[in-house]
């Protein structure tokens, strides 16, 4: 019976061996796999690990279920068995399992146990069904498509992941980019998002499943979709900070890129912590420059920062794979962190022929089916590979999140081991070809042999690929069904041979996936990469593609699953009228494969018989050839051609002129889309990607043709006859050849455009016509442009018709027609293609004015010269005349005379006649045309130029006045005499000799004096040159790191910029100290005749020989440029052969003032050789000022070149090299580290050491150690070895009743607070709350929070428990002796706690963030604002009574109160102890005398409340130090715009943006005004460091989340202050606008500042009427006075203003005192005696009460004794008197009448 039911569960996959013991039955025993578990642990502890005692736990729970549930005990689990009985024989085991049974068969089961005994780990595959949404799996990248990309999974799975589901980076670029605006170039954005670029085919990734079906369209049933997402948000879910062991794997995401690596996403949500990865951690085939942000690795974790907050991630495959070196995790603190992509060792428990099960770590379940465990791939059972026991190693590839008890799949195949792209073997026998290249999808293999037959599943056959096996499942074998598969019969036995077909390969399984169906083999395609363009196919029409106009398209099904489309112009080569009589749906095509886009699965199809009857297929730029013809498809018709598609990307142009041998004037006329044109190649550039084509004949224009139209001369008159006429021109043929011209109409006649339509007219075809000018040729198009403008004739016969360039003299007139009309001008075209520019103010006057100036096209005009631009061969014209008609005939005459027989007009020398006398070596004079920087512009004769190198004008250095600017001696018109060396190429700035003569010729000569009397003329060249001699040079040209010079104007060398002077201050700036031209006294160090190079030296202290590191000696002071630039070192280059690092020790004299970072890039600096290391040619060069200024400046910190320069018991200073776990090595300089240990680091315990200690910290140390032998140093950083008057810190011992302490608070409870002592030995205390307040027992925590510095005195001392009493009450320190120095404990009467109040408090803090985030000192306003809010908050809520002490609210610096007492008591720590606690509070409470109870009282706070009670001395001074006090107050606002402002004395402008959207993102909601503090500083840093648009978003986001009306305040503040007057003024305009109508003093402050800041005083008051209106009635009478106040405070108002509007608000509410009072104030203040008197005299006859009145009185009467005089008090008490007298007797008639007065 037990046989046939293990044989029934192994039939079904469940994994359970014939015999098992009993333990099995229970959680099995946890195995530790790291170590051997020690049998007697030292001091009775236990040996298991966490995840065994938790397992204790359960099993005891269900334990406890079972006896509860039964009422028996429950069975003994394995634990109990080991325990009790020791070892037991295996016999024994044997009979006690056949019991067990024998019960189990016997006995009804307990449901409540029997549900924990009958949960097994069974043996399963991945497969769709066991895939859930949550699941995460391992998987390969196989396929990147456009917007997603495909991943391999286990057991022939495929999912996909969507673009939108790679990482939160990636998406949040997309996101951006679909707010781009639809006119931008959508098309050029998108291409940076190519997927190729974020992935590699078999990259393994780590995916989470999203969904398993995908909705159908329109209500249709859902398909099967395995959706993924690859984002570390879900595919690390489980991870947490804790669970991060070395050898773990993350998926991680590119968040950023720097120099030296990646600052990786982890996804882990809740943690602060990030992932850096090296550039040396990427592997081989990945380039950090390739890495873009949002790019996804699965990670190894190496490792932790000291503080742990960034986990050290590598992503080279070979160190992930490799498990052999020990890549394997060794340590799970939680079992989240197996996840699939982990490598884990295991122990095999079982091998059935399912797979293989096993345990990790001795606790989780772990199985392998028969693909993954290698038993299908490698064809061998699994049996002969393992057994149970086995420890081996594999990979985590999924998890069953559903199953029960939990496992986990992992894979033992090779290559998924080792993370390798494909399997091993494979890769070292196919010369790195993948296997998918080594047989393709869709390749049919005509023999494929079984080697093993899995009934169930399939057949594994072998492929002939070493290495890897082929897989077809058992609905792949035939068409139809197949029942049953056996080893040893039928036709797929093993040993059977078949034809099989690839039509898949899976990169996890490592298998081709095969089919063996007939109608798969049989079957053209597979897929569309199947279909080549260009090839011929057979199909089915499937469906026509109607819209409004017709059918527009055809669907051909070419095989299953593949379709294409045959557009409407691809139908056939005709227009088809009815194309669905034509094409049937069902009926049968021939058709050719236009192109092919596999990414979007398109095929398009043509059925033009002329392209599927064709056999020229042009698919690629590559294989084709001039003069190849084929056919192709219009598609594009252009003004100028059309453009022809021919397969896949190819096209071509076809422009006008090649389209046919007759002239086309429109090529719509003659081409339509869609047909097809049979063309030939003329032009193809495969690099380019273009091709030029042509439909003419290729025998039209042979080589006869081309030689005549190349002897074509443009400028020539020639005849033709008349061939053709069409619109506008005539086509004529030339004589004597076949070649085509065009002679427009217009250019028949100078006349108007009814003359040229007249001469048109009688032309004839056949006609032959004469004196016809040649304007312009174009090869390419093989045509002539001809014109018989009569004009234009003239011109080439007189020889004046303009050619070339050359030709052009400035005031001649010449002849052209009107080529194209602007808004600016008119270019006119002369012969050649050349064209002049006639300005729209060098017309004549009255044609400026005429529509296109009164010109038209192609009308001849004639207008002069007026400038050249010889460097860019352009040229101005002018109507206006410029010369006389004589000198017109002159110069006709000239260049009539000239060009035949060469003679010269108006020399300048008067005697050389004609240009052949300007022979090498002759003095002659030239006249100084025009002076540059190098040279001198001159003439010789009238069109004759020359030019004067600066390096032929001077002798010696000592002739040049200004020797910056050597040239500036000369003036225009000056005659000099010179001598010709040479011609001057002007195109290329050659020099050539005399022989080459050119038909413009510039002569090369020179000034100099010597030169002028010399007998024989030597040229300077470069073969003459020498090194070590000196020459007089000129700067050319300047680069980065040397200047060009010229020695001779053929000569030229180069100077590196360390060479150029002695002074190195002046190389600091060489633009401005060496301008180009500068003359320079220099030296030959290198010359190199073939390769034309000449080196200099300017610098005459040193030797010009090449400076090598033999020639240096320690000391040497040298010139030296920077080169590169860190926190570190600085890189100086000496020259092209040396440069050397400058560090931290050799920076400077003083340590505390080595910055490296105050060097930049390419500076010139002088430094010192410090030290030389010829073995490994290093040397270190020094910056110090003693060393390369004056040795005898002063040193703070001495050099150490050598150990000997030190001794025991020295004071030095140095920099933290490296922080080891054993303490930090300190660079004295670079050559000496000494070492610190950790117990010399400090006198005090300092719990977390690394995190006080950071690379490149400057400490002081004491020398404890010289070891000469060892090479050794030891320091000591301890204050007790380094300060003179320290004094060792305070013991408990060292405490007594009384004394006076200062402290901090460390912890906050409901009895009390704790208080560490200054300056001790972490001594601490406790202050009970009724030691607190001299008055009711107060709220501590409504008092202190931790961090607060307080003053205490010492109350009770328990020495045998070592507790501290304390008492912060204020009558404690009446006593003057108990207050320490600089105290104020005079002043302490009243009942509140004493505290001290830090140095170093919010306001220093305050103003620290003011200087960095304004932009002017006027900016501080905005912080001082802040804070009076914040201090007139705490004044308000400063005394509390009721509480005993001082409420301190919310505080924006405070941190947050502590959690709260345990149960178990607390420790004097501060921490948790034993239950003392009640007693204690107990004997307090007792002890303590209650002051009775006083009235309450509100006098004036005494004490200041230090807010920063979280601070050190100092502050925080790291990055590290902010964030631990963020851990703690995430709300204060104040905190987080310290660290703002910290980031930006470090110039990270972009940190401080980043720190601020952290804080916007982390204050509490509830915390509004924080937040609007925080919008504020970020206003303020974008208005000085971002841009008005950075500026522009910060504000509207500000006012979307905050009030808009104080945003609109706050801005408009900070750009007062910071001088954006205009930006205020706008804004101003703005916020009126949105707000006038709820904010009167938004009116008031516009008026203010525009009247008292821009003395725009109409601007200012135009705003009271629109206040007016924009406001409501009761806000009128306030406005109206505050506007009129206005005019008398402001230094541009108008009092005299102010008063009438006083006086009209008076005139209406007489009785409103208060606007008596304010307006009788200002004229108090302005001080007009007789003005100030008028209104007191109008107050005092109001009819007002007495009492006001009174007030009125006093009033009066003080001004007049402090401004008045003695008659003005007099005439005060006569109006008083008779006022009381009036009063008297209005009191006494209300009596008698029985009414009762007014008071």
């Amino acid at each position: 019976m037990a046989a046939a039911k293990r044989k029934a569960a192994l039939e079904q996959g469940v994994a359970r061996p014939e015999k098992k013991p009993r333990t099995s039955q229970h959680n099995p025993i946890p195995v530790s796999l790291r170590k051997e578990e020690v049998p007697f642990p030292r001091g009775g502890g236990s040996v298991l690990t966490p995840l065994e005692q938790k397992q204790i736990q359960i099993q005891a729970k269900n334990d406890a279920l079972f006896e509860q549930t039964t009422g028996k005990k429950a069975p003994s689990n394995a634990y109990a068995d080991q325990e009790e009985d020791g070892e037991v024989s295996s016999q024994d085991e044997v009979q006690r399992s056949k019991a067990q049974r024998k019960t189990r068969m016997k006995s009804k089961p307990v449901k409540a146990h029997s549900a924990i005994e009958e949960k097994s780990v069974r043996i399963e595959g991945l497969s769709y069904k066991r895939l859930t949404p949550g699941s995460l799996v391992l998987g390969q990248v196989s396929q990147i498509n456009r917007y997603d990309v495909a991943l391999s999974l286990p057991n022939n799975l495929t999912g996909y992941v969507p673009i939108t589901s790679i990482s939160s980076q990636l998406t949040a670029r997309i996101e951006k980019q679909m707010e781009v605006d639809e006119e931008e170039d959508i098309e050029v954005e998108g291409n940076d998002l190519n997927l190729s670029s974020y992935f590699v085919i078999g990259q393994y990734l780590r995916a989470s499943v999203v969904a398993t079906e995908k909705q159908g369209m329109n209500g249709a049933k859902s398909k099967k979709h395995i959706e993924l997402s690859i984002n570390p948000r879900q595919a690390n879910a489980g991870l947490t900070h804790s669970s991060l062991p070395v050898n773990t794997t993350l998926q991680a995401a590119v968040k950023s890129v720097e120099d030296h690596g990646l600052i990786m996403d982890l996804g882990i949500e809740g943690a602060a912590i990030k992932g850096f990865m090296s550039s040396k951690e990427l592997g081989k085939r990945v380039q950090i420059s390739s890495v873009r942000e949002g790019v996804v690795f699965l990670c190894l974790v190496t490792g932790l920062s000291s503080n742990g907050a960034v986990v050290k991630l590598s992503a080279d495959p070979q160190k992930i794979g490799n498990v052999r070196k020990g890549a394997y995790i060794t340590d799970a603190p939680t079992i989240d962190c197996f996840l699939p992509g982990t490598a884990i060792e295991l122990m095999v428990s079982e091998v059935t022929k399912f797979g293989l099960l096993g345990k990790a770590m001795g606790v989780l379940d772990v199985t392998a089916d028969l693909v993954q465990s290698g038993a299908i791939v490698y064809g061998k059972d699994l049996d002969s590979r393992y057994s149970a026991g086995d420890k081996i190693k594999g990979r985590i590839i999924c998890t069953f999140p559903d199953a029960e008890p939990r496992k986990l799949g992992i894979s033992l195949l090779d290559h998924v081991t080792s993370l390798h792209d494909y399997p091993l073997s494979t890769h070292q026998e196919s010369k790195n070809l993948i296997p998918t290249e080594i047989l393709p999808l869709s390749t049919i293999v005509d023999e494929v042999k079984v080697v093993k037959v899995e009934p169930t599943v399939g057949l594994l056959v072998d492929v002939n690929v070493k290495g890897i096996r082929g897989f077809v499942h058992i609905s792949r074998i035939t068409d139809g069904k197949t029942e049953t598969l056996t080893h040893t019969t039928g036709p797929y036995k093993v040993g059977s041979v078949h034809k099989a077909r690839v039509i898949g390969y899976n990169h996890m399984d490592g298998m081709y996936i095969l089919s063996l169906e007939p109608r798969v083999i049989a079957q053209p395609f597979l897929r569309i990469e199947d279909v080549r363009v260009g090839q011929m196919v057979e199909g089915t029409i499937e469906k026509l593609l109607i819209n409004e106009t017709g059918v527009n398209g055809i669907i051909v099904t070419l095989a299953e699953g593949i379709t294409g489309l045959v557009p409407e112009v691809h139908f056939s080569d005709v227009h088809l009228q009815h194309p669905e009589k034509r094409f049937k749906e069902g009926a049968s095509v021939t058709a050719r494969v236009l192109s092919t886009l596999p990414a979007k699965r398109q095929l398009r199809l043509t059925l033009k018989k002329t392209l599927v009857n064709s056999d020229e297929v042009w698919k690629s730029y590559d294989e084709l050839a001039v003069g190849a013809e084929a056919p192709g498809t219009v598609v594009n018709i252009i003004q100028f051609g059309a453009v022809l598609q021919f397969y896949g990307s190819v096209r071509g142009f076809l422009p006008v002129s090649e389209m046919s041998e007759s002239f086309i004037e429109d090529p719509k006329k003659h081409f339509k889309i869609g047909q097809a044109v049979h063309v030939r190649i003329v032009s193809v550039s495969s690099a380019e990607k273009r091709m030029i084509v042509s439909c003419r004949d290729a025998s039209s224009f042979g080589a006869a043709q081309q030689e005549q139209l190349k002897s074509v001369t443009i400028g020539t008159t020639v005849g033709g006859l008349v061939s053709e006429k069409i619109n506008d021109a005539i086509i004529l043929e030339l004589d004597g050849s076949n070649i085509k011209s065009i002679l427009p109409f217009e250019h028949l006649t100078d006349g108007s455009s009814q003359k040229a339509a007249s001469a048109a007219k009688k032309i004839r075809v056949g006609q032959h016509m004469e004196d016809l000018i040649v304007l312009s040729k174009a090869e390419g198009k093989h045509l002539v442009q001809l014109s018989s403008k009569p004009s234009l004739v003239k011109a080439a016969q007189s020889r004046r018709l303009l050619k070339t360039f050359e030709h052009i003299q400035e005031g001649v007139q010449v002849d052209g027609y009107v080529n194209n009309i602007t808004a600016s001008g008119v270019f006119v075209q002369f012969a050649g293609g050349m064209s002049g520019l006639l300005p729209k103010t060098q017309m004549m006057d009255d044609a400026a004015s005429l529509p296109d100036f009164g010109l038209r096209r192609h009308q001849s005009i004639s207008p002069h010269i007026l400038s050249l631009d010889h460097m860019r061969q352009r040229f101005l014209l002018t109507m206006k005349p410029r010369v006389s008609a004589e000198v017109e005939k002159e110069h006709a005459e000239k260049v009539s005379s000239s060009a035949p027989d060469g003679r010269l007009v108006d020399p300048v020398d008067g005697m050389s006649s004609n240009i052949s006398d300007f022979s090498l070596a002759k003095l002659t004079k030239a006249r100084i045309s025009s002076i540059k920087e190098t040279q001198l512009n001159v003439q010789l004769a009238e069109g004759v130029q020359g030019r004067v190198d600066v390096s032929e004008v001077f002798d010696t250095l000592e002739d040049i006045r200004d020797r910056k600017h050597p040239l500036k001696s000369f003036r225009s018109n000056q005659v000099l005499p010179v001598r010709i060396l040479g011609m001057h190429d002007s195109r290329n700035h050659r020099f050539l000799p005399i022989t080459h003569r050119s038909k413009a010729p510039v002569f090369e000569l020179t000034a100099k004096p010597k030169d002028q009397i010399a007998t024989s003329l030597d040229v300077l060249t470069l073969d003459k040159v020498h090194v070590n001699s000196t020459y007089l040079v000129f700067i050319n040209n300047a680069a980065e790191d040397c200047v060009w010079v010229n020695l001779s104007p053929n000569v030229r060398g180069r100077i590196k910029a360390l060479n150029l002077s002695d002074d190195v201050s002046l190389l600091r700036d060489i633009a401005k100290n060496f301008p180009v031209g500068s003359a320079l006294k220099a030296t030959v160090v290198y010359v190199d005749v073939p390769n034309n190079r000449l080196d200099l030296r300017a610098r005459h202290g040193a030797s010009t020989k090449a400076l090598s590191i033999s020639d240096l000696s320690i000391g040497m002071v040298l010139p030296g440029r920077v080169t590169k630039v860190n926190e570190r070192q600085i890189m100086v280059q000496l020259n092209e052969t040396l440069s050397g690092p400058v560090n931290l020790t050799d920076l400077a004299d003083d340590f505390s003032a080595a910055n490296p970072t105050s060097y930049e890039k390419y500076q010139i600096i002088r430094v010192c050789v410090q030290h030389i290391d010829l073995p490994n040619k290093r040397i270190f060069l020094s910056t110090r000022p003693s060393r390369v200024l004056s040795s005898g400046l002063p040193v703070e910190d001495r050099e150490i070149n050598a150990l000997s320069d030190l001794h025991v018991n020295d004071f030095v200073r140095g920099f933290i090299k490296n922080v080891a776990d054993n303490g930090i090595f300190v660079s004295l300089s670079s050559s000496v580290t000494a070492f610190v240990r950790v117990s010399d680091l400090s006198d005090l315990y300092l719990k977390d050491w690394k995190s006080h200690f950071e690379v490149d910290q400057l400490v002081k140390g004491k020398v404890l150690q010289v070891d000469n032998t060892a090479n050794h140093v030891q320091l000591s950083l301890k204050k007790s070895h380094i300060d003179k008057d320290y004094r060792p810190p305070m013991t408990f011992h060292d405490i007594e009743i009384g004394q006076v302490v200062t402290g901090k608070v460390r912890k906050v409870e409901d009895f009390g607070v704790f208080v560490v002592f200054d300056e001790s030995a972490n001594v601490s205390g406790l202050c009970h709350r009724s030691q607190m307040a001299d008055g009711k027992s107060a709220d501590p925590k409504k008092l202190y929070e931790a961090g607060d510095v307080v003053k205490a005195k010492v109350l009770k001392i328990d020495g045998t428990m070592k507790r501290i009493s304390l008492g912060l009450k204020a009558s404690l320190f009446h006593s003057g002796n108990d207050t320490e120095a600089g105290g104020k404990g005079d002043n302490l009467t009243s009942s509140r706690p004493v505290r001290v109040v830090s140095g170093d408090g919010e306001d220093s803090e305050v103003e620290k963030i003011k200087e960095m985030l304004a932009a002017s000192d006027g900016e501080a306003d905005d912080w001082d604002g802040l804070q009076d809010d914040e201090s007139r908050e705490q004044d308000a809520d400063m005394i509390d009574e009721d509480n005993g002490g001082v409420n301190l609210g919310d505080d924006a610096v405070g941190s947050q109160n502590t959690s709260g007492l345990d149960a178990g008591g607390f420790d004097w720590g501060g921490g948790l102890a034993d239950s003392a606690t009640e007693d204690l509070a107990t004997e307090s409470d007792t002890s303590s005398v209650q002051p009775k109870t006083k009235k309450k009282k509100r006098r004036k706070v005494e004490i200041q409340v230090d807010r920063t009670g979280d601070l050190d001395a100092h502050g925080p001074r790291s990055v590290a130090d902010f964030e631990r006090l963020l851990l703690g107050q995430p709300n204060s606002s104040v905190l987080w715009m310290k660290y703002m402002a910290f980031r930006l004395e470090l110039q990270e402008v972009e940190k401080a943006r980043e720190i601020a959207e952290r804080a916007l993102r982390t204050i509490h909601i509830r915390e509004q005004d924080e937040k609007f503090r925080v919008w504020v500083a970020m206003l303020q840093l974008e208005n000085h460091y971002g841009s008005d648009e950075s500026v522009e978003k910060v504000f509207q986001r500000a006012c979307q989340h905050c009030d808009s009306l104080e945003i609109h305040e706050e801005l408009i503040s900070i750009y007062i202050t910071s001088g954006h007057q205009e930006k205020a003024s706008a804004l101003f305009d703005t916020a009126l606008s949105k707000h006038g109508a709820q904010s009167p003093s938004l009116w008031l402050n516009a008026a203010t500042f525009h009247l008292t800041t821009l003395n725009s005083q109409s601007t200012a008051r135009a705003y009271l009427p629109r206040a007016l209106q924009s406001l409501p009635a009761h806000a009128h009478v306030q406005l109206t006075s505050k506007f009129a106040h206005l005019e008398f405070t402001s230094p541009n108002g108008d009092p005299e203003r102010g008063r009438t509007m006083f006086e009209g608000l008076l005139s209406t509410f007489p009785r409103r005192l208060d606007l008596w009072n304010v307006y009788m104030d200002l004229e108090i203040k302005i001080a007009d005696k007789k003005r100030v008197r008028g209104l007191f005299e109008r107050i005092v006859k109001l009819d007002v009460k007495p009492q006001k009145m009174k007030f009125w009185f006093k009033k009066w009467e003080a001004w007049e004794k402090e401004k008045g005089d003695e008659k003005g008090r007099d005439k005060v008490r006569k109006l008083a008197e008779e006022f009381v007298s009036r009063v008297a007797e209005a009191k006494g008639k209300g009596l008698e009448s029985g009414v009762p007065p007014e008071d």
